[in-house]
């Protein structure tokens, strides 16, 4: 089959590999049909080299027609329409059972320290082959696939193995009452859907970025836009004047270690590329190493008694923290890898007719899988007016 796949630092290709074959009797053999190209899937193309191998199969927003299922697989069968969340959990350990499959103790990644593995990433993630692809591998085919029904087109339910529910959960973690308001740094596909929950939820948006078209699409929902461009260092002086200078009640860091500025931290990026991996995986994991504009700008602006939550990932273990000024404004910190299965039945009834998060445009840009690497470098440089990717095997 074809795969995209990792080779270097800004060097991913289209590969012919083996077809997955069922190994487990509850696995099941997926074809894929829509996958997209995830903000997360950069930080494999420009950062965390180290803990990839060459090779490696990209990719955790897959969806697709299940081709093949295991003995033990009695709630799908071929022919099924299905969506792959990109935490792999068996949905019945403790961990999943309190909602937190990101964590799920069948998958962790003990061998690094790490939650639930997941499809298509690093190392430190089980290095689980992923769904840029022509066919994927699922296990726990009875829990982890999410059906959804034929007709409507991928692109109305392909969210829900990321975009949907990390947005869903970043606006639940911040916490923002009805009629209150939310300010969200980046507005790439995770930031453009937090923005649209949050005004679903009737709450008040501020969207920030710095990338014009970016910006444009989110002020056509009724977000109110920042451009950091213009606003620069008096970005918190900004949002305070927009907020009776109190602050938004929360905010939502969409950035993380791709954050632009702090040019401290992108060196100790780059010195990484420069090490061999076992020493850049050491300096990595031991190391803060991101670049943490935007975190401290959210820290900045969020009134006091104010809730953070963080969506955009950090790959630093000792990233310096401004803990007395987290102390002083008593702000509420909540993160962390999505638990797709704890929303997906909540989510599933906006997924209708009337589309109210506007899933079926979201995307845009459909490729075929052969222009993968193309795609990976406009998304990286953002270019091309390229906000979110769906590749189509």
């Amino acid at each position: 089959m074809k795969a995209v796949t990792w080779h270097g630092k800004r060097d991913v290709r289209v590969d012919t590999v083996p077809d997955p074959v069922l190994k487990e009797p509850e696995d099941v053999i997926v074809k894929v049909t829509s996958s997209g190209i995830c903000g997360s899937d950069l930080h494999l193309y420009e950062v965390l080299g180290p803990f990839l191998t060459e090779g490696d199969i990209l990719g955790h927003e897959p969806m697709g027609v299940v081709e093949e299922v295991g003995s033990q697989v009695t709630n799908l069968t071929p022919g099924d329409r299905v969506v792959i969340p990109f935490n792999v959990s068996c949905n019945h350990c403790f961990m999943c059972e309190q909602g937190l499959q990101s964590q799920c103790e069948t998958t962790q990644v003990r061998e690094h320290g790490s939650g639930a593995a997941l499809f298509g990433y690093t190392k430190l993630y089980g290095q689980v082959p992923g769904g840029q692809a022509e066919y994927l591998r699922v296990p726990f085919g009875n829990s982890l696939p999410i059906k959804v029904p034929d007709g409507p087109p991928d692109d109305r339910f392909v969210y829900l193995s990321d975009v949907l529910p990390t947005a869903w959960q970043a606006v639940e973690y911040a916490d923002v009452k009805e009629g209150g308001t939310v300010a969200v740094l980046g507005l790439g596909p995770i930031g453009d859907m937090a923005c649209r929950v949050a005004l679903q939820r009737n709450a008040r948006v501020i969207g920030i970025d710095l990338v014009p078209e970016r910006l444009a699409r989110a002020k056509a929902r009724g977000v109110e836009t920042i451009d950091l461009r213009g606003a620069g260092k008096r970005l918190t002086e900004v949002v305070l004047d927009l907020t009776n200078g109190r602050g938004p009640d929360a905010v939502i860091d969409a950035v993380g270690m791709e954050a632009h500025g702090a040019p401290v931290g992108k060196i100790a990026q780059q010195l990484t590329g420069l090490l061999p991996d076992t020493m850049a995986q050491k300096l990595m994991k031991e190391a803060g190493v991101d670049r943490l504009k935007a975190l401290y700008s959210a820290i900045d602006m969020v009134r006091r008694g104010g809730t953070i939550s963080i969506v955009g990932v950090y790959g630093g273990m000792a990233d310096p923290m401004p803990m007395l000024t987290l102390f002083d404004k008593q702000v509420q910190l909540r993160m962390g890898q999505a638990n797709v299965w704890r929303w997906v039945p909540e989510i599933l009834p906006l997924l209708t007719d009337e589309d109210p998060l506007g899933t079926q445009d979201f995307a845009t840009h459909r490729l075929p899988l052969e222009e993968a690497p193309q795609a990976y470098e406009t998304f990286q440089k953002k270019n091309d007016g390229m906000v979110k990717v769906l590749l189509k095997p």
